[in-house]
């Protein structure tokens, strides 16, 4: 079957689950989300720890994801991974570090004799839930901005700063770092508004629902606004374009705009994305608490498919996925940075499994999530986070 496929539909088909992959991990950032609210939500020990058991029935989730994204991108598009993951590893230990933070809190919090005190670990938390939002919405926004390396002949890929990926969210002098930050900062507001979205789903307690609809709208506002930047920016700004032919790389306008225009099925897509966000956020303020209750699945939706179209667009259409701003022609494509066509052959039936996991996931989740969580509970079980 995948054996009759040209080698671009292959490298197309990667880059379509890598895009999928990466729109899954956004939506998992909602335990991320959460954990910057624990004590804005809960004004109790209870609620405290209602709030962090919720999540924590979910957190390992985030992690896995992550892993996932990265193994495919490292078996799919080997030379992005090493340009990315080899050059900007600053960004990616910090990254790993707050996820250390966070595997550690979850496990020790409430352990006996803890010496750091729970509310240093909710501490942890937090800082994972603002540096994993910031950091890899960040990581997301330099497709369309670009970074400082550049690939020799051989393939050996080198990084042109000492900063190791940090100049790509502080360098203030550029202005492509307020649109690489306007995506961070959009990450960590839908997150917490997914989060929000999440314990109303999840917690049986009208107060604690209560705290978490304001909390809806007041992330809503900040969220749109650094989201509109950033979107209106790729839209407007010169694109990566390349030859499908020569393989050179030149600077396009309204590359992005045209890319969409030139595939109306990822646009349609990208427009239901975003309008189930925000449909999940009106279902969660303005409508009745049982709506309430299920808008966490029109967001997460929503999430999922806006951030696959937004990746679809920074791949497709003869586009430069990770463009160089330090010398264009080192920019990596679809084609120049995937891996030989024999191995995504072989990537492509193993592929094949993704819908049992993801049933598999799906039934693990709702069973979790049959009974909600209740203060009851958290004062019985003596197993809790």
């Amino acid at each position: 079957m995948f054996e009759n496929l040209s080698y671009l539909a292959l490298q197309q088909y990667w880059w379509a689950i890598i895009a999928l992959l990466g729109g899954i991990l956004v939506f998992m950032l909602f335990v991320q989300g959460g954990q910057t609210l624990l004590y804005t939500l809960g004004k109790t020990d209870t609620e405290v720890k209602m709030l962090v058991n919720s999540l924590g029935r979910k957190w390992d989730l985030t992690f896995t994801s992550l892993v996932v994204f990265g193994g495919a991108a490292f078996a799919s598009f080997p030379l992005f991974y090493a340009t990315s993951f080899g050059g900007a590893y600053w960004v990616w230990m910090i990254i790993l570090f707050a996820f250390i933070l966070q595997a550690v809190s979850y496990e020790y919090r409430t352990k006996a004799n803890n010496w750091l005190g729970t509310k240093t670990y909710d501490t942890f938390l937090f800082i994972n839930g603002l540096i994993a939002t910031v950091f890899l919405g960040t990581a997301v926004a330099t497709f369309f901005t670009g970074s400082l390396f550049s690939v020799n002949a051989m393939h050996h890929s080198f990084w042109q700063s000492p900063y190791r990926g940090l100049e790509l969210a502080l360098n203030f002098g550029r202005y492509a770092t307020y649109v690489n930050l306007s995506l961070g900062l959009a990450v960590f507001f839908l997150a917490r508004i997914l989060a929000s979205l999440y314990f109303m789903n999840n917690i049986d307690d009208e107060t604690l629902n209560e705290r978490a609809r304001k909390q809806v709208l007041k992330n809503a506002i900040p969220f749109l606004v650094f989201f509109l930047f950033f979107l209106i920016n790729i839209l407007v700004m010169k694109g990566f374009n390349y030859n499908p032919v020569t393989k050179v790389v030149n600077l396009e306008a309204f590359k992005y705009l045209h890319n969409l225009l030139a595939m109306p099925v990822v646009l349609i897509l990208l427009l239901l994305g975003v309008v189930m966000v925000l449909w999940g956020i009106y279902r969660a303020v303005f409508v009745t608490e049982k709506c309430g209750k299920k808008a966490i699945w029109f967001a997460g939706a929503g999430t999922i498919l806006t951030v696959f179209s937004l990746l679809l667009t920074a791949g497709y259409n003869h586009t430069a996925f990770y463009p160089s701003i330090f010398d264009l022609q080192s920019s990596l494509t679809i084609q120049n940075a995937s891996s030989s066509k024999y191995t995504l052959i072989a990537m492509s039936y193993v592929s094949l499994l993704i819908p049992f996991v993801v049933a598999y996931i799906w039934y693990a989740w709702s069973q979790m999530n049959k009974t909600p969580i209740t203060k009851k509970e958290m004062e019985e079980d003596s197993h809790a986070y």
